[in-house]
């Protein structure tokens, strides 16, 4: 019966003097948080805001995003990230095709053009602040349950229409629940909101310690884009949980090494996700560091099976033995098949698509049940009318039971851990009346630095 909702209210309960959210010199506490979260919920609902609806959240870097986020889950809502550097015409779409009841924003993000005809709350307006002030701060105590939508992310789409992706609460919930054996997270533990709000990986980033009394730190989205003053930040922070793609940590080694001396991180856990991790190149980072002081952990996962589906803890044998990508072995309740064309599985150490089967499958894509249908296909494998979510990645398994991630059957591709369909950079380049053909593909001209 558990929610995010739920089990975030419980640990406000349990703590709600202990420091929730950390950005730039401000600091709430657990039940500062909660109270703050209530009022803006309340706001929420006496605007349309509920169960099986969407609110848009179109808010920069801070400790707003983290209040609005919570007080949609609040309300019953799920939330729509519209991260404000997208490009506009994507965030109109995204609205156009949610239809949220309303858009929570403040004042300095233009939405011009972006949400015209649709509610918007900002939080910034003196007339909503003083509404703020009055609402209560109690629980509000909405009905859900775990199969309710919690969020909507926008992916790729190859046809040049991005996808919503719906996600339960139970979904997110039982993914910390069936990791807790490999990390044993708690309230001891800072973690980052390094990512876009729009990118799923925050999903693990934002309610990771939210949901073990934990500390959430709000990344400025400049010293996100600095290394070395992003290295600064993980020191003066006591940081122990990070989580990379892959190519935001090349980076950071490079800085590590430059900027933080010896015993100065306070990591424990650095967990990679996004893309495909290149183990060879850890051997620099395991030059300087203990192979579990901190750990690294690389996880494979996607959207549609919300966020991470598989587990491997790196080593520095293993780092210097492996030339592929390995991702080891599925979450505890997932399935995850290596199978050919004829949906049979692949022989040991031949190449086949991956298919993901259990309780992580999202509920599908928003107005799109063709498309679903498409993707969330039969699980021949499972029992009678349980689904499996062809991934369009392509893998094997070696002598050892774990996965070596090989690429795509498709056209897709992750550039800094972004999802993209060529397809779609294809149809807005044949839109203009001057382009008779069109071919998109992604150079590398530097290893790691795709284009």
């Amino acid at each position: 019966t558990a929610t995010l909702v739920s089990v975030f209210e419980e640990r406000v309960a349990v703590a709600p003097e202990a420091v929730a959210l950390s950005f730039e010199g401000v600091s709430l506490s657990y039940g500062e948080l909660n109270a703050r979260a209530n009022r803006l919920a309340r706001l929420l609902v006496a605007r349309g805001a509920g169960p099986e609806g969407f609110v848009g959240l179109a808010l920069p870097r801070g400790v707003d995003l983290i209040v609005g986020l919570l007080a949609v889950v609040k309300s019953g809502a799920a939330y729509v990230p519209m991260d404000p550097d997208y490009p506009a015409d994507r965030l109109a779409y995204m609205v156009a095709d949610a239809s949220p009841a309303l858009v929570v924003t403040v004042g300095s993000v233009d939405l011009s053009g972006v949400a015209d005809g649709v509610v918007q709350l900002r939080l910034d307006d003196a007339a909503v602040v003083a509404e703020l002030a009055a609402a209560g701060e109690g629980d509000l105590g909405v009905e859900l349950s775990p199969s309710s939508p919690a969020y909507v992310i926008y992916t790729s789409g190859s046809t040049g229409r991005p996808k919503g992706v719906v996600v339960p609460h139970g979904n997110v919930v039982r993914l910390f629940t069936r990791t807790e054996g490999w990390f044993g997270f708690g309230s001891d533990d800072v973690w980052t909101l390094f990512h876009s709000y729009a990118f799923d990986f925050s999903v693990w980033e934002i309610w990771g310690p939210l949901l073990y009394g934990g500390r959430l730190v709000v990344v400025p989205f400049e010293v996100s884009r600095s290394p070395e003053e992003f290295v600064r930040l993980l020191v003066a922070e006591r940081v122990t949980v990070l989580n990379q793609t892959p190519s935001a940590f090349y980076q950071l080694m490079q800085a590590e090494r430059e900027v933080a001396g010896p015993g100065e991180l306070a990591l424990r856990y650095v967990v990679f996700g996004g893309e495909a991790l290149d183990l060879w190149r850890l051997g620099e980072w395991y030059e300087r560091h203990a192979g579990d002081a901190p750990v690294l952990v690389n996880m494979y996962g996607i959207t549609e099976t919300t966020v991470h589906v598989t587990h491997l803890a790196l080593d520095p044998d293993t780092a210097a033995s492996s030339e592929g990508s390995l991702i080891g072995t599925e979450i505890p309740d997932l399935r995850l098949y290596v199978l050919d064309t004829a949906l049979r599985p692949a022989a040991l150490g031949v190449a086949g698509e991956m298919y993901v089967a259990g309780a992580g499958l999202a509920r599908g894509y928003l107005g799109r049940p063709d498309l679903t249908a498409g993707r969330f296909v039969a699980d021949p494998y499972g029992a009678p009318g349980s689904r499996m979510y062809r991934t369009g990645d392509v893998a094997r398994w070696n002598r050892d039971g774990e996965l070596e991630y090989i690429g795509r059957a498709d056209q897709q591709v992750k550039i800094r851990g972004f999802r993209i369909e060529l397809g779609e950079i294809e149809a807005a380049l044949q839109s203009h009346p001057d382009v008779a053909q069109v071919a998109v593909t992604v150079r590398e001209d530097r290893p790691g630095d795709k284009k």
